[in-house]
């Protein structure tokens, strides 16, 4: 199985490591099984977070084609208060971070991996975001930071208040440390139950929450 984490500039740092670090880990427990990669839509580069002055080196383009799960981080900034901020506040504010990244091709990517039915897409707090508001998700189940569930429901997706939230080939997670949870979730999934409990061990992290997924009869409270 092979990952590819994307960037873009403003990302949140821990959106995009406690995967890549989840995933690597399991690279080494499974002998190389799995893999996965720091990309960006242009290609390698250093590409800034939204936590400054941290940035991250992209290793390559992101490749909906070549991947066999494509993970989209949130962004690191300022949430929106109804205030009147400085220009410099409102450039530093999520979603004006994640306007810019829809301007880049990621857009067209994501919407390139969804179609894909052999591409698994994943994202963790706002990284939903940017694809509801690229108009990606239109009726499809997802969450996302409890701060972003209208933005999901602006774009068109059925915002679930869960930790995580499983959509078939759209896994997407809540808040910025449910990275972790996602990761290990996906390992499960896709590799296997003794592959997650290991790294979950080397982790010495339990995950926390049901996955919540439309399979099953509704509550009746």
């Amino acid at each position: 199985m092979h990952a590819q984490v994307v960037l873009y500039d403003g990302f949140d740092p821990l959106d995009a490591i406690a995967p890549y670090e989840v995933l690597h880990a399991a690279g080494m427990a499974t002998g190389g099984a799995v893999t996965v990669e720091l990309v960006t839509a242009e290609g390698a580069r250093e590409v800034p977070s939204g936590t400054p002055p941290l940035a991250l080196r992209a290793a390559g383009a992101l490749d909906p084609a070549g991947a066999d799960v494509v993970i989209l981080p949130g962004a690191a900034g300022e949430l929106p208060t109804g205030k009147e901020v400085s220009e410099e506040e409102r450039r530093r504010s999520i979603p004006v971070i994640l306007g810019r990244a829809l301007e880049t091709d990621l857009p067209a990517l994501a919407r390139e991996a969804l179609e894909r039915e052999d591409t698994l897409v994943a994202t963790v707090c706002g990284g939903s975001m940017l694809l509801a508001m690229a108009g990606l998700i239109k009726g499809r189940h997802a969450t996302t930071h409890h701060h972003g569930l209208d933005v999901l429901s602006a774009g068109g997706a059925l915002p679930v208040a869960a930790r995580m939230v499983d959509d078939g080939d759209l896994i997407t997670g809540g808040g910025v440390t449910s990275g972790l949870d996602l990761a290990l979730y996906l390992l499960e999934r896709e590799i296997g139950p003794q592959i997650a409990h290991a790294v979950e061990t080397l982790f010495a992290h339990e995950r926390r929450g049901v996955v919540w997924s439309s399979r099953g009869p509704s509550p009746a409270f």
